[in-house]
């Protein structure tokens, strides 16, 4: 030992450091002396700033779940972080003693630098990987390779496993440790005499892609708010990999059946809104066909659990929706809306007998308005419907909590697992294999019943997470600690009667998430575009056309989805009810200009549009006179007519008008329904009626008179002075004509003379 304190000495000789090592490999052999070697006092000294100097990155470790006879294999890297040069340097991999329960796996997990006397010692040199420099800022790959039958592993449980790098700097000539990544090493060989079941619930989840919108062809062709869906379906997509990984896995897939119905919308070909607001035809029908066949594949002979249509937020429902009329009624069609979608496009059987709201934190609202579609079991964590008393264990995930309900409790810790960046190789190999450690010592747990647990991940898994996910339950697919069972089985198994079963209180509600919820101005909105749709589709003799599309809409739009994007969810709702009061206007009364009533009656003609694609019925024109004193319609001051128009045509009526006295009139013309309400714009125009006496009648006949007789007159005279003209003009030319030759004697004696 007192050469082991020399070791301080920054004047050390090199060659004597050398052989000091050489010495501790030796006193190594004795577990005892090797954790006093180890623990000497630049070790302690590592826990300040050269502790950081070195960081080390875990990206691969195999097998994640050793037995008697493998070889553990840990690949990584190590990069110089510090200013000096690093020399003399090596990679070790240190085995500490057994952890004995959860919270123990969660502090190591949770330690930063090294702790000499709490990190364990390092194995042999012998497998040590020497690094002779690391120049600063500098990274180096490493793969160390050793023997699981000389990691010196005993019982059955937990260990913590290090990654070491000692070396030495210019201001610290003497080996220290300059970095250190733990993560944990799940160590039972053989098979447990009891294992645990464990239910893995596989998300098929998406955003909203769908409008309201379809195309104005007979077809509906649907349009969508962008093309994106078809990146997270094709090859290396989110939902691609969703699918290729779940298929082989022992899970149970929850799916949003509005996502089956948008991408079977795709493959019957759709429209995509460009940023200008125009639409053109999307080009990915391909790729929804070959996913949606893959998915079919894949959930033959699983269980598949089907979410309310659009997975509506069941919380801000509870919340915020519950006090706006017709609301919650929305919930019951969407359970029933959602059965028939999957076994539509996927054809199989599904349950829509759970329900699961948002990272799982109900209250006693969350829970009433859950079960109101009918569901029996509601999907909630740990850490909301938290143990309070001090079982020692974690019990079973089923919890009876009153009227035929049961939670359906998921670990927290396994649940969150998989969250945040796995891209980084060395963050999901940490993450699988503090999974796996997780899962085993909740089977070393002292208890003598069989329990079952689930895992409830986020909604909407990355690429990268559901790969690491992936990863993880493979690597308990050798059954030794835990065996995969469905959500359905999990949910039905024996609840422990000492587990806790009070749901928390509404303040125990996590603030962060309740700021996320939709808020009342939401469900305010979607249920004027209710109300909106409800008057429209009085007056359409195929209402379905818009009852469905926007049906599905009203779902959407309450979708858990839009958390944590609430200028989106706006846009949304906006964009919906503005559609559908376009839809609206497209029946609508011509304006019209003013018109002149001469005579004592007459008939006002009104035109009414059709510019949907189908028949509207059910409407009445009606028309009313501001003044029926001076202007009347039969024998009151309005009159109405039912009409009945052909999509993409219009229809004038005709109402019969009768002018009492002369003067302007101002008339209003305004649809309504046949139950009396009003639809549409209201058309005013004016209307001259001039009121016309037999008095005037006769002064206007003479005048007539007059004028007709005046015009004889002047025609007879002008037909005299004509002929007087013609006259004048024959006797001058006769004057005036040459000799033509002899001209006989008169016969009679009268003077005349007669040509010949």
């Amino acid at each position: 030992m007192a050469e082991a304190a020399d070791i301080q000495g920054a004047s050390l000789a090199p060659a004597r450091r050398r052989w000091l090592r050489r010495a501790v490999v030796l006193l190594a052999g004795t577990p005892v002396l090797a954790g006093l070697v180890y623990s000497h006092v630049p070790e302690a000294q590592a826990a300040g700033t050269a502790a950081t100097a070195v960081d080390v990155q875990l990206d691969a470790l195999a097998p994640s779940a050793p037995v008697k006879g493998d070889t553990l294999t840990i690949s990584g890297t190590v990069k110089n972080n510090g200013s000096e040069k690093i020399t003399d340097a090596h990679v070790g991999l240190r085995v500490g003693p057994a952890l004995g329960d959860r919270s123990s796996i969660d502090e190591a997990a949770e330690r930063g630098a090294f702790r000499a006397g709490t990190d364990p010692a390092e194995v042999g040199p012998e497998f040590a990987v020497k690094i002779d420099s690391l120049p600063s800022k500098v990274s180096q790959p490493f793969t160390l390779k050793v023997p699981v039958n000389k990691l010196d592993l005993d019982e059955d449980g937990v260990y913590q496993l290090g990654v070491s790098v000692s070396g030495e700097t210019e201001s610290r000539q003497y080996e220290q440790v300059l970095g250190i990544k733990r993560t944990f090493l799940p160590w039972q060989p053989e098979p447990a005499a009891k294992r645990s079941q464990l239910a893995y619930a596989w998300p098929l989840i998406s955003t909203t892609h769908l409008t309201s919108e379809t195309g104005s062809d007979e077809l509906q062709t649907p349009v969508f708010l962008d093309d994106s869906l078809a990146d997270e379906l094709r090859t290396g997509g989110r939902l691609e990999q969703m699918v290729t990984l779940g298929k082989d896995l022992p899970i149970t897939w929850v799916i949003d059946p509005d996502l089956l119905y948008t991408v079977d919308a795709m493959t019957k070909g759709y429209r995509v809104r460009t940023p200008e607001g125009r639409t053109v035809p999307g080009k990915n029908k391909a790729i929804a066909e070959q996913w949606l066949s893959s998915l079919e594949s894949a959930v033959q002979g699983k269980k598949v659990v089907a979410l309310p249509f659009a997975d509506p937020d069941i919380a801000s429902l509870a919340h915020r929706g519950k006090d706006v009329s017709g609301t919650l009624g929305q919930l019951r069609p969407a359970t029933d809306k959602a059965k028939q979608a999957v076994e539509t496009v996927l054809h199989v059987p599904a349950s829509t007998d759970f329900s699961w709201p948002v990272d799982g934190a109900i209250d006693p609202s969350i829970v009433n308005v859950a079960t109101s579609a009918g569901a029996h079991n509601v999907l909630t964590r740990s850490d909301s419907l938290q143990e309070t008393g001090a079982l020692g264990y974690t019990p079973s995930a089923a919890r009876p909590i009153g009227a035929g309900t049961t939670a359906v409790v998921a670990d927290a810790d396994l649940s969150t697992a998989f969250q945040g960046d796995m891209l980084r190789a060395g963050n999901s190999t940490l993450a699988v294999q503090q999974f796996l450690a997780q899962t085993l010592a909740l089977n070393l747990q002292k208890t003598d019943n069989q329990r079952s647990f689930v895992v409830a991940p986020q909604r909407m898994p990355s690429a990268s997470q559901a790969q690491t996910m992936a990863a993880a339950i493979r690597g308990l697919q050798s059954g030794r600690w835990s065996q995969g069972v469905d959500l359905e089985a999990a949910a039905a198994a024996t609840p422990d009667p000492r587990a806790a079963t009070q749901v928390p209180g509404a303040g125990q509600y996590p603030e962060a998430l309740s700021k996320q919820e939709l808020p009342v101005s939401a469900f305010e909105k979607i249920r004027t575009t209710e109300n909106t749709l409800g008057h429209f589709k009085v007056i359409l003799t195929a209402p379905d056309r818009v009852e469905i599309p926007f049906g599905n809409t009203t779902n959407r739009e309450m979708s858990s989805s839009w958390r944590g994007r609430p200028d989106a969810a706006r846009a949304y709702r906006d964009q919906v009810q503005q559609y559908l009061v376009r839809l609206t206007e497209k029946v609508k009364i011509i304006p019209k200009s003013d018109a002149t009533l001469s005579g004592h009656s007459a008939t006002i003609p009104v035109t009414v549009q059709n510019s949907l694609v189908q028949d509207t019925h059910n409407l009445v024109l009606r028309l009313q006179s501001a003044n029926p004193t001076r202007l009347m319609f039969g024998d009151s001051g309005e009159a109405q007519q039912e009409v009945a128009i052909q999509g993409g045509h219009s229809q004038t009526v005709k109402f019969p008008a009768n002018a009492t006295a002369s003067g302007p009139v101002s008339v209003t013309a305004q649809l309504f329904t046949t139950d009396g309400v009003p639809y549409g714009k209201a058309r005013k125009f004016t209307v001259e009626a001039t009121e016309v006496t037999p008095t005037v009648m006769l002064v206007i006949a003479g005048g007539v008179l007059l004028l007709v007789l005046a015009g004889i007159k002047m025609y007879a005279s002008r037909k005299r002075v004509a002929a007087r003209t013609a006259a004048e003009e024959s006797t001058q030319q006769s004057d005036e004509s040459p000799d033509t030759g002899p001209q006989s004697a008169d016969p009679s004696g009268t003077g005349e003379t007669v040509d010949r």
